[in-house]
C-alpha cells in the first residue's frame, strides 16, 4: 500500500478560551495534519516547549462545523461568536481538567480543504511497512 507522500498541512490559529473566571481569552494554538495519520488532525495550544496537544479525528471537526458530535473526551459543535460569525466549539475534557474554546468556522474550514487535497475522505490509508518501521527505529 502506498500512502500519499503530501507534507504535512500545517496552519496558526486563534482560540477563544474562556478562563476560570469566564472571561474571553485568546490562545494562539496550531493545527497539523499528517497523511500518515489520515484520520487525525493535532491541535497544540500553550507556550513553546510546554505546549499541550490533543489528537481530534478529522471527521470529528468537518461534522462539527454543521452539527454537534463527539462524545467523551472531545466534543465538536457549530456556534456563533460575539461578532455574529460563524465559529466551532471545542471541547476538550481530560483528568487533569476541560478546556471550551472556540475556533472560527472559515479558518477550521480552509485548514479542512487543505487537508482533503493532501487526502480526500475515503481514500486513507496505513502504509503498514511504514508504520513498522517506524515503531521498532523508536524502539531501539
Amino acid at each position: 500500500m502506498n500512502q500519499p507522500s503530501s507534507p504535512h498541512v500545517t496552519q496558526r490559529v486563534g482560540l477563544q478560551c474562556l478562563d476560570a473566571r469566564g472571561r474571553s481569552v485568546e490562545l494562539p494554538a496550531g493545527l497539523r495534519y499528517d497523511p500518515l495519520d489520515p484520520w487525525a488532525v493535532e491541535i497544540a495550544f500553550g507556550r513553546t516547549g510546554e505546549e499541550v496537544r490533543w489528537l481530534i479525528g478529522r471527521e470529528l471537526l468537518m461534522v462539527g462545523r454543521t452539527d454537534p458530535v463527539g462524545e467523551g473526551d472531545v466534543l465538536v459543535s457549530p456556534s456563533i461568536d460575539e461578532r455574529g460569525r460563524a465559529s466551532v466549539i471545542l471541547e476538550l475534557c481530560s483528568p487533569s481538567g476541560r478546556l471550551i474554546a472556540q475556533l472560527s468556522t472559515r479558518e477550521l474550514t480552509a485548514f479542512l480543504d487543505r487537508t482533503v487535497a493532501a487526502v480526500p475522505p475515503g481514500t486513507e490509508q496505513v502504509d503498514l511497512d511504514r508504520l513498522v518501521a517506524a515503531l521498532v527505529s523508536a524502539s531501539e
